[in-house]
């Protein structure tokens, strides 16, 4: 694209988020709609994560909000989720019907930050759910903001701006309420009650259920499920846009290491999905990029990860965990800082930084199906990082946004 197109795009842009913001002002002053919700996950990327457990929880309790409460999405992303999700009522993302359905909301539920130009009615009530237990520093945490178009200060005073707009955060644990208070520089309620997006770890974690997700996902496999869910690296870029995935271990390796009737499940971020070389193993490695990742876990005997936050969803299950951070110096002092010292004292499982290493912990899971020799450090991780999960947040939020208290229960 040339520059003086790219200044033309850039033009039309700001005039349409003009007509928007001008449209919002005045709709903003009319009296808010009872009973209109609008839930959004991940800036519209999706229908998922905690604000799709929290729709799935308020329309069970009270029907009606079904034809009151909407998911907002890109519009890129409307016609996909659309035929996913016919049930639900989708509203495409800065258009001019979504902001009229926002302007007059009387919940908006979300789990990232909205941009600080866009403003709320001031009888709407905000939900954050956010989206994870921190591991890797965030908001005013961060030192060093290295994202265009911004300074660390302005970054920094953005997040906090964006943060006391909120009426109610949910916290997991106390842990992340405490990280969450600091870094977003947050003065609001919290909700501390565990993550609705992980109720299901434990209303659905039945052999029967296990066994249908299961088939579902896999089809006929009957043996062990092991996955592998690695975070994500922004700095393996090739080009804009084109990122590279390699595996950190050899397939056949791995497979000469479990169980003979193993099956590997691949989670990777959705921009490397189509980069993942399973060539040979087809029948042996299924890659779920899009499958709820509830459902992964559910069916999952073993997970190995990074520096992922899965590690703290999965801990509700009380299943092995194994750590293979092959980078973890590079990623640990250069990318992201983290919170807590990443060793086999805090984490829930053996970490390993190298292939040998990773193969013979492979080996000891075979053996036992679990590594008995983290057992304390599983509990204390458990205690520590799941302790307010009960089952409940969903059905807990759902009746905060009916009644607009909190049951407490």
């Amino acid at each position: 694209m040339t520059n003086s197109r790219q200044r033309l795009v850039q033009s039309l842009k700001l005039v349409a988020r003009y007509g928007l913001i001008v449209l919002n002002g005045g709709l903003i002053c009319l009296p808010i709609k009872r009973r209109q919700v609008l839930f959004e996950s991940f800036n519209g990327k999706d229908v998922n994560d905690n604000p799709a457990a929290i729709y799935r929880a308020l329309v069970r309790a009270d029907p009606r909000y079904q034809k009151t409460a909407y998911f907002s999405v890109k519009p890129s992303e409307y016609a996909t989720l659309h035929q996913t999700y016919p049930e639900i009522q989708l509203v495409k993302r800065f258009t001019p019907r979504w902001v009229a359905l926002m302007a007059r909301a009387e919940f908006w539920v979300l789990n990232s930050r909205l941009p600080n130009w866009w403003h709320a009615n001031r009888h709407t009530t905000t939900i954050q759910t956010w989206h994870g237990t921190p591991l890797k520093k965030l908001g005013a945490d961060i030192e060093h903001v290295a994202m265009k178009g911004t300074t660390t200060a302005q970054y920094h005073a953005d997040f906090v701006t964006a943060a006391n707009r909120w009426d109610y955060l949910i916290a997991p644990n106390q842990y992340s309420q405490d990280i969450f208070k600091r870094a977003f520089g947050y003065r609001g309620k919290f909700l501390p009650i565990g993550y609705p997006r992980n109720d299901v770890l434990y209303t659905a974690d039945q052999p029967a259920q296990v066994a249908a997700i299961k088939r579902r996902l896999l089809g006929a496999v009957t043996g062990p499920v092991v996955t592998y869910a690695p975070t994500w690296r922004d700095d393996t870029a090739v080009r804009p846009g084109v990122y590279q995935f390699d595996l950190p271990f050899d397939l056949g390796e791995f497979f000469r290491h479990v169980p003979a009737d193993t099956h590997l499940v691949i989670r990777p971020h959705y921009l490397v999905k189509d980069q993942i070389d399973i060539r040979g193993y087809e029948s042996r490695v299924t890659i779920l990029a899009e499958a709820d990742i509830a459902d992964i876990y559910l069916i999952t005997d073993l997970l190995i990860t990074d520096y992922s936050s899965v590690m703290f969803d999965f801990a509700n299950l009380k299943r092995p965990q194994l750590f293979f951070a092959y980078d973890l110096a590079h990623y640990r002092d250069q990318l992201r800082g983290f919170y807590f010292d990443y060793s086999p004292n805090d984490l829930p499982g053996p970490l390993v930084t190298d292939a040998p290493a990773f193969y013979a912990q492979l080996d000891a899971w075979s053996q036992a199906g679990r590594f008995p020799a983290y057992a304390q450090q599983q509990a204390a991780f458990y205690r520590r990082f799941c302790e307010w999960e009960t089952g409940t947040a969903s059905r807990r939020v759902a009746n905060l946004i009916m009644t607009g208290k909190d049951d407490g229960q």
